[in-house]
């Protein structure tokens, strides 16, 4: 299926969840549910209150679709409830996330791509929680959820400018971060 077809179906299933088809809305859900629960994961750092925080995000969504005005912007304002959801949980439990502003690294020459171990994988997991909260939000966002600039500026309440920088320094840092590990092994 086509980046457009899908997001044509996304839209349809949002307009029949407009007009209270519960199996349309069902289908949201299924399609959404882990990568909401994982973005949660991300931004609260606990798999119990992601999970918490998923169900209320649903809740959320469930009562108000119907005032969504625009279907294509759907997954903004899913991610936005989530993120609203998240600083929620946060200020509830008065958790402090470190932030990491300020990192100066240089970034490293582009070597040929390799196999994509389950290490690799644990490695990007394992950086990506030592992320201040806005830069590991604004990676989820772009490169697991795959939304345009715009889309997140939307969901975070910032600039482009700012989201843009926000991915520019966040990537610096994640590559840093990478090596570190695995000159540590």
């Amino acid at each position: 299926m086509t980046n457009v077809s899908a997001r044509l179906r996304e839209q349809v299933l949002v307009l029949r969840s407009q007009a209270g088809d519960g199996d349309a809305l069902g289908e949201l859900v299924a399609r959404y549910g882990p990568r909401i629960r994982y973005y949660l994961h991300k931004l609260l750092g606990d798999a119990e209150a992601a999970g918490d925080a998923a169900q209320e995000v649903w809740l959320d969504v469930h009562r108000g679709i119907a005032r969504l005005r625009q279907p294509g912007s759907f997954r903004a304002w899913l991610y936005r409830i989530a993120r609203d959801r998240a600083a929620r949980a946060i200020r509830e439990s008065r958790a402090q996330i470190p932030l990491i502003d300020g990192v100066d690294v240089a970034l490293a020459a582009d070597e040929a791509e390799e196999d994509f171990t389950a290490e690799d994988a644990e490695r990007i997991h394992s950086a990506l929680d030592r992320l201040s909260a806005e830069h590991r939000e604004v990676l989820l966002l772009r490169f697991l959820e795959d939304l345009p600039y715009e889309e997140i500026a939307q969901v975070t309440g910032c600039s482009l400018g700012t989201v843009k920088s926000r991915i520019h320094y966040a990537k610096r840092w994640l590559r840093h971060e990478i090596e570190r590990l695995i000159d540590h092994e």
